[in-house]
């Protein structure tokens, strides 16, 4: 089955590099499903593939498929597949290539979105929401009314941070780079939200009124990771998912001895890899009670074709958006 799809053959500028090419599906085995894409979000992980920069390369031998997420239906199942109805909504596994027209995967790799779920919206939980969920919940039990801090609070795994936190009764002071996001991030739940400038120690405890706040979110490193830190409690736990500023991490040796941090890291990639289906399973129900009942809602400032995809590899590198950067099947 011959279909559209974006290609990148050599790594590079994304928006020079991927192209919309005809590419050639391999045939249906009795326990695959072929899905129909509807919408794939453009993540800064795929940027970061594209340029040849991210933690895994795919296989350039004849041209790679980007795409780390994405929902489409079920057009065509296996003969060995149960379970999976035509035209059934799922999300689709990483490490397909989303940016297609259609993919062929494994009929137990595919997630079934429930009903009261736009296709939009569900193209766009695999990864950040869920990134945002595993944070708040494997690390730091925290209860209702405990704080948290995090930096990069605009991006999408900071405002569904901000969503789940607020639904969970837990506390959030939120620390962004530009002073117009302010309005926008305390409307959405945020209970402080803060520039870098304002993140000091003693700044936070006036914010929290004395307060601890065992656990600190980081996505930029540098500067900005060490103030996470140096609000954290005795004991406390910063978790690093992201490195934007591309500064190392600064661990002063006091903070380690007197205040007996631990430094963590979360890769969404690793987890599903490593999680039983069971735990899979959980996540995507609690992800999905999430999306249904409003909690978790992600902004798109535009849906672009794939025949666009310069222009939306263009704009999704650039910074003051208003949302996320959707490609339409």
């Amino acid at each position: 089955m011959n279909v559209r799809a974006i290609v990148f053959h050599q790594h590079g500028a994304p928006a020079t590099m991927a192209h919309l090419e005809s590419v050639e599906l391999p045939p249906l085995k009795p326990d695959q499903v072929l899905v129909r894409m509807l919408f794939a979000p453009i993540n800064p992980a795929d940027l970061n593939v594209i340029e040849g920069s991210y933690a895994r390369r795919l296989c350039l031998e004849g041209g790679a498929v980007p795409g780390g997420e994405g929902v489409g239906r079920i057009e065509e199942v296996g003969a060995a597949v149960t379970g999976l109805p035509l035209g059934a909504l799922v999300l689709l596994p990483t490490g397909v290539g989303t940016w297609s027209e259609a993919c062929v995967v494994a009929a137990d790799e595919v997630v079934l979105v429930p009903r009261g779920i736009a296709p939009e919206q569900a193209s766009m939980l695999r990864v950040n929401p869920a990134t945002a969920l595993r944070m708040l919940s494997d690390f730091v039990e925290l209860k209702p009314g405990d704080w948290l801090i995090q930096n990069a609070a605009n991006s999408g795994v900071g405002r569904a941070v901000i969503q789940i936190a607020r639904h969970r009764g837990w506390r959030t002071i939120n620390v962004v780079r530009r002073e117009e996001l302010i309005p926008e991030l305390l409307a959405m739940g945020a209970d402080h939200v803060v520039l870098e400038e304002e993140a000091g120690r003693e700044q936070v405890k006036i914010m929290t009124g004395g307060a601890p706040i065992a656990l600190a979110l980081n996505a930029v490193g540098g500067e900005s990771a060490l103030r996470l830190a140096n609000a954290l409690e005795v004991g406390g736990t910063l978790v690093t998912y992201g490195a934007m500023s591309r500064q190392p991490l600064r661990i002063p040796n006091g903070l380690l001895i007197f205040q007996d941090l631990s430094w963590r890291g979360f890769w969404i990639t690793l987890w599903y890899e490593r999680a039983s289906p069971e735990s899979r399973g959980a996540l995507f129900r609690e992800l999905f009670d999430l999306a249904q009942k409003g909690v978790i809602h992600s902004l798109i400032e535009k849906i672009y074709p794939l025949a666009a995809i310069e222009a939306a590899l263009t704009r999704a590198q650039q910074g003051h958006r208003s949302g996320k950067i959707l490609l339409a099947h």
